[in-house]
């Protein structure tokens, strides 16, 4: 986690048969049909000028609301939140290029506020848009990505898409962790990755998607680069009891489950609404 191009994450994937002969006597016990995986593409994920991020709405988000860009804390364009800090609508005019599925750049979108930064607890930056969500669909057929309000399951398929680099990884979610300490820094309930998502320096903010239902579930943002612990592109893994656990070579994503309850329809930001764990100003 750290400024690109540090190459860390930085800035910081019917059966039929036939009739054979006689009809069985008993009915065959019906079998219900695994979902199958929902394709996953560069619709909707941006590229910012040093990281990933991605067009989101939430479950409850109105087509006629400001589109909302989700990247990581650590992409924000004013340097890393310290420990502790929260920003809120702070003025921006920070650019990104959208993208259709094949990963061609369709437009640039302009953001005119910071909603919510911060690289406590977790590593977000939510930035809003001059436009909206049905401006978007009519001018060039794409739709934003919804992020998921149920927390992601162990073992589950994902795909991470990264705008910066046009490039998608494949993957489990191996595990969560109870805190990931990088450096000043300590996110809670983290994703960590099987091995295969090797992500690299700017690939942090992008959207981490679950392949069956093609909705976010976290928001790509670091990796332990060189085996040290706890240092900046370190990251190690601290348990309930304490116990640290360094993984090299391992990459990790920070949940976004929490964040819809943070919203109304409108985008609007809500911090004491109900069901809202975001950490506040």
């Amino acid at each position: 986690m750290s400024t690109w191009p540090n190459p860390l994450l930085a800035a910081l994937s019917t059966l039929a048969i036939a009739g054979a002969g006689v009809a069985p006597a008993v009915a065959a016990p019906q079998v219900a049909p695994k979902a199958a995986a929902v394709t996953v593409d560069f619709a909707g994920t941006v590229s910012l000028s040093n990281c990933s991020g991605s067009v989101i709405r939430f479950p409850g988000s109105a087509d006629t609301a400001p589109a909302l860009v989700l990247t990581n804390g650590h992409c924000l364009e004013t340097g890393f939140p310290a420990a502790g800090q929260v920003i809120t609508g702070q003025s921006s005019s920070r650019t990104f290029g959208l993208l259709n599925s094949a990963g061609t750049k369709v437009a640039t979108l302009r953001a005119n506020q910071v909603v919510y930064s911060t690289m406590t607890d977790t590593d977000v930056t939510i930035y809003r848009t001059t436009t909206t969500y049905a401006a978007i669909k009519s001018a060039y057929n794409i739709s934003p990505l919804t992020v998921s309000a149920t927390h992601p399951t162990a073992g589950t398929a994902i795909k991470v898409v990264s705008g910066y680099w046009k490039t998608i990884y494949s993957c489990n979610v191996d595990g969560f962790v109870y805190r990931l300490k990088e450096g000043s820094w300590t996110w809670k309930d983290s994703v960590r990755y099987t091995s295969a998502c090797n992500t690299i320096g700017g690939t942090s903010g992008s959207p981490v998607i679950d392949t069956s239902t093609g909705q976010v579930v976290a928001v790509n943002n670091t990796g332990n680069e060189d085996g040290e612990t706890c240092t900046e592109n370190n990251p190690c893994e601290v348990d309930e009891n304490g116990t640290v656990t360094v993984r090299e070579g391992i990459n990790y994503a920070e949940e976004t489950y929490n964040i819809p309850a943070c919203f109304t329809s409108a985008n609007v930001l809500a911090l004491s609404a109900t069901g809202c764990t975001l950490p506040k100003p």
